[in-house]
């Protein structure tokens, strides 16, 4: 069964909080739901026992040490993974890169989890909780060599507009923690929303466009199709990547 909203699945404090950052910070607009959702028996078991070595909380209380966690590997974070297969794929593709990987849902955080675990992968942290918290307040600044957002809710409602993730503000946060030169990759098959990003992008002083004519960018092979991305493509939806170098 579901846990209920606001308790700890995992009581002995192996596994992910249900709201790591408590009552330490302001509640604002979010750009995500949680997700509590049904976790499996092998999602359960691989959050227990890999939870202490491989997971954190984003609780806002401590700066992360990246070259400590990923024994000195460039870092991507990247920001919802889903159920995680794409993510164990890119680790598993470029054994030379971290990820730290973002999500609120606990199914997703066991699944991948337990992929990496499968496929003997080094170089994969979960992180649960709010990606701006983690930026905020846990990350350094000039710290990433990249940051991924595939994605991500697309708020289609025009008053939800303003939850959607890639707005000024967050563009401004993610650049002052990512190195000159890493890229920000954004993907989504909502046309509006990737008309929204390209905007914002293309505005914004901190980043250019890797396109030298601008637009969107032909999906790159370290991408892979997902399966969410192939069901919207079934469905007739297209779908647009960004590249923008951090300046």
């Amino acid at each position: 069964m579901p846990a209920r909203r606001g308790s700890r699945m995992f009581p002995d404090g192996t596994g992910p909080s249900p709201d790591p950052a408590g009552s330490h910070f302001e509640r604002r607009i979010r750009s995500f739901q949680p997700r509590r959702s049904r976790v499996t028996t092998g999602q359960g078991e691989a959050l227990r026992r890999l939870w202490p070595m491989w997971g954190l909380d984003i609780d806002g209380q401590r700066v992360l040490d990246l070259d400590e966690m990923f024994g000195g590997l460039p870092v991507v974070l990247e920001i919802g993974f889903g159920m995680g297969e794409a993510t164990a794929r890119m680790a598993a593709a470029d054994p030379g890169t971290g990820i730290l990987a973002v999500d609120v849902h606990t199914p997703g955080q066991g699944n991948l989890l337990a992929l990496a675990e499968r496929a003997g992968l080094t170089n994969v942290r979960v992180a649960n909780g709010d990606a701006i918290i983690l930026l905020r307040e846990m990350v350094k600044p000039d710290a990433l060599d990249g940051v991924r957002v595939y994605f991500p809710d697309p708020w289609p409602k025009k008053r939800h507009h303003k939850r959607r993730l890639i707005q000024p503000e967050f563009l401004t946060l993610a650049a002052s923690r990512m190195k000159p030169g890493a890229v920000l990759h954004c993907a989504t098959d909502w046309e509006p929303y990737a008309e929204q990003m390209l905007d914002v992008l293309t505005a914004h002083p901190d980043f250019e466009n890797t396109v030298p004519e601008g637009g969107y960018a032909p999906r790159p092979a370290f991408r892979p199709l997902t399966r969410f991305e192939s069901q919207g493509i079934d469905k007739g939806h297209v779908v647009h990547d960004l590249l923008f170098r951090r300046v």
